[in-house]
């Protein structure tokens, strides 16, 4: 039986190498038979967490009305949850950042998210892999603070233009990453 899984990238380049490498994960996920349900953050209306922590007391997870509403339901529903993004300066991007920040409501709030799967999908402009500890870092201990499993990452570096994963494996990688969940 398939999993429900939730996929949110983080960048704005829509021919990028993220989202090639996003777009070979949901294609080998569908093929299994999961069920992906996916979020552009960076095409979308998600502010940073206010820290007012009056999450859910509206009846929405973030009492400011922004798309994070939206995609917090398909999480709770989520078996997994996949983040697929780009380095930006060393970091996770800021479209991205706003909706793993709100993750705060869930956590706040006190509803339990545990056993979900995650993973992680992203590249960046150098060679040197520990560039990707701006990333990997806030999203393994994110997990683990919700209790979710790390299941895999992919993480590529040394891609910086448009159409440059092609010239790595980085899209066979995040396809073979569809048969951990």
């Amino acid at each position: 039986m398939g999993k429900k899984i939730v996929v949110i990238t983080g960048s704005p380049r829509k021919a990028g190498n993220s989202f090639a490498m996003t777009e070979a994960f949901i294609a080998a996920a569908e093929k299994k038979g999961h069920t992906v349900t996916r979020f552009d953050a960076a095409k979308m209306n998600v502010s940073g967490c206010h820290a007012c922590e009056t999450c859910f007391k509206t009846g929405k997870p973030c009492s400011f009305n922004d798309d994070f509403n939206t995609i917090a339901p398909a999480i709770q529903a989520a078996d997994a949850v996949v983040f697929s993004t780009p380095v930006y300066w060393y970091s996770i991007p800021s479209q991205i950042k706003a909706v793993i920040d709100k993750l705060f409501s869930f956590y706040n709030a006190k509803v339990d998210l545990s056993g979900k799967e995650c993973a992680l999908i992203s590249c960046c402009e150098e060679s040197d892999v520990s560039v990707f500890d701006g990333v990997r870092i806030p999203i393994e201990r994110s997990a683990a603070l919700l209790n979710w499993k790390m299941v895999g990452a992919v993480m590529v570096p040394a891609v910086v233009g448009v159409g440059d994963i092609d010239k790595t494996d980085g899209c066979e990688q995040a396809a073979k990453l569809a048969e951990k969940f």
